[in-house]
């Protein structure tokens, strides 16, 4: 069985008012006879960490708390530079473990989206590329675990992926359904702060937002625009490999 583990970097909003141009989705997929040993070798990161800059293993690292020096990092005093270092040693760490690969959902955000629509398209666009992920491994289980809020939204979306879930064709026009019959269980909300995995998430969706939208010079101290490519090995190009836009392992679409 795989792990999905999903964060969102954006928010749903309608640009109209403020909130971002895009919606992004990070997925880092875990599998399950490996988690323990891959969680050792993540804990093992944490800890160099902990003597190197004093971050404390249990402390959350997202990529707002790094852009911005905030959350765990506010009474650290570090400078951008090691920040960057930090960023990087987590998207190297998914590189060097075969066990671990890493993707990313980007919508494009039209002037007229609702946030219902948006969150909607986001995460079908999601369950496809995880529907045919299952179906390219053998029929493999997935299970969804992703980061509170809009829980019953999602769980709603995905119920309905396990019946009528449908994909546009690689050959012409039209679609065709492809149920996401080995999807486990609902999706399980979780808290970030909680889990590594979901951090690595959150770090996912923003390098994926950067490798499209060029950052100011205030974040690329930080996050430049190729922190993305960091994840090497771990990018998982079969999720756009037909159709790449930016990058592979970034799917892109408009709403």
């Amino acid at each position: 069985m795989l792990i999905a583990y999903i964060d969102e970097s954006g928010d749903s909003g309608n640009i109209r008012g403020g909130s971002s141009k895009t919606y992004t989705l990070g997925c880092l997929l875990v599998e399950s006879q490996s988690w323990d040993t891959t969680f050792d070798d993540f804990l093992a990161m944490r800890k160099r960490l902990k003597q190197t800059y004093g971050i404390p293993i249990r402390a959350e690292i997202k990529a707002n708390y790094l852009i911005r020096n905030s959350g765990p990092f506010k009474i650290l005093n570090l400078n951008p530079n090691d920040r960057r270092v930090i960023y990087k040693a987590h998207l190297d760490e998914i590189s060097k473990n075969t066990t671990l690969r890493a993707f990313g959902i980007v919508v494009h955000k039209s002037m007229t989206s609702t946030s219902n629509e948006v969150l909607e398209f986001a995460w079908r666009t999601l369950l496809q590329r995880l529907e045919r992920t299952s179906h390219g491994l053998g029929n493999t289980p997935i299970l969804i675990v992703h980061d509170e809020g809009e829980n019953d939204a999602i769980r709603k979306i995905a119920r309905w992926s396990r019946r009528r879930l449908s994909s546009g064709s690689t050959i012409g026009a039209g679609s065709r359904t492809l149920p996401f019959s080995k999807l486990v269980d609902d999706p399980v909300p979780k808290k970030s702060h909680e889990s590594y995995f979901l951090q690595l998430a959150d770090l996912v969706a923003y390098a994926a937002f950067r490798r499209i939208y060029v950052p100011s010079s205030s974040i690329s101290g930080v996050v430049d625009q190729f922190m993305w490519d960091n994840l090497g090995n771990g990018i998982f190009g079969a999720v756009n490999q037909v159709r790449t836009i930016t990058a592979p392992g970034i799917v892109e679409v408009n709403k």
